[in-house]
């Protein structure tokens, strides 16, 4: 991200014969203003009006040429705009003040030409002088009148009005209007010649502070993209020029506007009006919401006032005594807008079909550089594909083979067939587990419940829980599934295992019995002592079970009686 830095503001006085030089003064650095007014005293002894202002700007000029206030304003702003800066000059004062006069300037002298033909001349300077880049360069010409956009290109022949409405967009790239013609331009001579269509197509008006009134806000924006020759050419960088002149504010006594007219200026007191209040909201850091909405004119310069770009404010203003309030009026908006602050960054993007055409370049390289490897060591046609479901299922038998001990080895050619292989290895182990754990569960599925050592086998196993409830036990009414045993519960460390000791004596504790088939897990009178237990396999688990008591730390448990002790061994032999 960029570094914030403040909006500049200069101010151009209007030359004139009648200045006040008693109440206009400017700083000897000629970077401020005051201002100085006489009491009225007819507001009689007490009399707390403010009669003193002064304001610091970035400068003061005063009888300035065309040439120096192009050099002062925007030259920087143009200039880094073809580096990736988006960048804004505005033009701000009261009707007649030399706004337009400032932004395009006169066509009578060439001298006389204002900030926007130089900055369309300077752009295809500098473009000139950067050979090692592929720059195209567009432009745009919107009007705002009474609140309504209009394409002032729209009467080029190729062009054409548009049918449906103009409308301002937002996205996360920034604000652009839908329907405004944005035309392509490869030399200077192509600029001017849209820049004077538009211009003829302005709506302007006569009263009596102007005879060629700008009656609406304009926005003349230049679209740059900038593609390297030499570096990658991925990434490229974009940036805009946004080149604004606003319609004068004035005081409807002083212009005596009627009819038309007098709608025109409510409108552009208004959108001027918006404007000021969306610049104080950006200037105060404890705002949370800037009324961008409120006209078109802030709404279309969302991203130009305090987003990311370099933005400059020139504010015109009379140097007469008689229009000294509209004077403090513009300096008061012009040390407000000092206070707002940008962010400028370096607009980079990607070109996402040109980064996939230098993939596919890359990848057929490497794929050749591979068969000169392999052709150089005298190794046979490797292919570097992806794997079919063919090649992929040949896999898979050759691990089941190589599992079953009828293949002695796997034959390895690439790294795509070593992860594959790996892949099948735990499919097929994945596979033989859940067989195993299925002929475990329907051999040992109908057990004598009051056979102790094969319940803990069973339990060891992982086929019985500690509370005697059997998985996948039918229930008499459904097909019952059982609990599992918590040993195996996803999610649940498995806890030290109690000798069967500890579970049987702490089960005949819980129920005051003296022998542990006497438990709480062994309900007599609910389960038969004798359930089925399939006859061809009884010797099995016999043996198992005896093997179980071998390998186990079972010891005879303390018993009341003797008998009942000798009943117990018995049964677990």
């Amino acid at each position: 991200m960029g570094t914030r830095k403040k909006v500049q503001a200069f101010v151009r006085v209007k030359p004139t014969d009648d200045f006040a030089h008693e109440m206009i003064k400017y700083g000897e650095d000629n970077k401020s203003i005051d201002i100085h007014l006489k009491k009225d005293t007819r507001r009689g002894a007490v009399n707390n009006q403010q009669t003193d202002w002064s304001f610091k700007l970035d400068g003061v000029l005063h009888d300035a040429s065309q040439d120096l206030v192009y050099e002062t304003v925007a030259k920087d702003a143009v200039s880094q705009a073809l580096d990736g800066y988006n960048g804004t000059i505005m033009c701000y004062g009261q009707t007649g003040a030399g706004k337009t006069y400032t932004m395009t300037g006169a066509t009578e002298n060439y001298k006389h030409r204002g900030i926007l033909p130089r900055a369309l001349q300077q752009v295809f300077r500098m473009i000139e002088e950067r050979p090692t880049h592929a720059i195209t360069v567009r432009v745009s010409y919107l009007e705002i009148y009474n609140e309504n956009l209009f394409d002032l290109l729209s009467t080029l022949p190729y062009v054409g009005p548009s049918v449906t409405p103009m409308t301002i967009v937002e996205n996360p790239q920034g604000v652009f209007i839908k329907g405004l013609s944005v035309h392509l331009t490869s030399q200077e001579e192509d600029a001017f010649s849209l820049l004077f269509e538009g211009e003829t197509n302005r709506i302007i008006a006569s009263h009596t502070m102007n005879k060629n009134s700008s009656r609406s806000h304009c926005i003349f924006t230049i679209y740059m993209e900038a593609h390297s020759r030499t570096l990658s050419d991925e990434k490229y960088i974009t940036s805009k020029i946004n080149l604004v002149d606003l319609a004068g504010s004035e005081r409807l006594s002083k212009t005596g506007s009627e009819g038309r007219v007098l709608k025109e200026a409510t409108y552009i007191n208004k959108s001027l009006s918006f404007l000021e209040q969306a610049i104080i909201a950006l200037g105060d850091q404890n705002r949370d919401h800037i009324p961008f909405r409120q006209s078109k004119l802030t709404h279309a310069l969302k991203d130009s006032l305090g987003g990311n770009c370099n933005m400059v404010l020139v504010t015109n203003i009379y140097g007469e005594a008689a229009q000294l309030d509209e004077t403090l009026s513009s300096l008061r908006f012009a040390s407000r807008m000092k206070l707002v602050t940008t962010e400028p960054a370096i607009n980079e993007k990607y070109d996402a079909e040109r980064m996939v055409k230098n993939l596919e370049k890359e990848l057929a390289l490497l794929k050749q550089e591979l068969a000169i490897h392999d052709s150089l060591s005298n190794r046979t046609l490797v292919n570097y594909d992806p794997m079919d479901e063919i090649q992929i299922a040949e896999i898979n038998s050759q691990v089941r083979r190589y599992l079953e001990g009828t293949l002695d080895e796997i034959d390895i050619i690439n790294l795509r067939q070593i992860q594959e292989v790996f892949n099948q290895f735990r499919v097929v182990l994945s596979q033989q587990e859940q067989e195993v754990e299925s002929a475990l569960r329907r051999k040992y599925t109908l057990i004598d419940k009051n056979d102790f050592a094969a319940i803990s086998a069973v339990q060891k196993a992982g086929l019985m829980d500690v509370e005697g409830h059997l998985v996948g036990e039918p229930d008499g009414q459904s097909f019952g599934l059982g609990v599992a045993p918590f040993s195996v519960k996803p999610g649940k460390k498995s806890k030290t295992k109690k000798t069967t000791k500890d579970q049987f004596s702490s089960s005949a504790r819980k129920e005051g019995a003296s022998s542990p088939v006497s438990g709480k897990d062994f309900d007599m009178t609910s389960i038969s002592k004798t359930q089925l237990i399939p006859s061809s396999k009884e010797g099995d688990l016999k043996d198992m079970l005896v093997r179980e008591r071998e390998t186990s730390s079972i010891e005879p448990l303390p018993s009341d009686s003797p008998k009942e002790e000798s009943r117990a061994l018995s049964t677990v032999i």
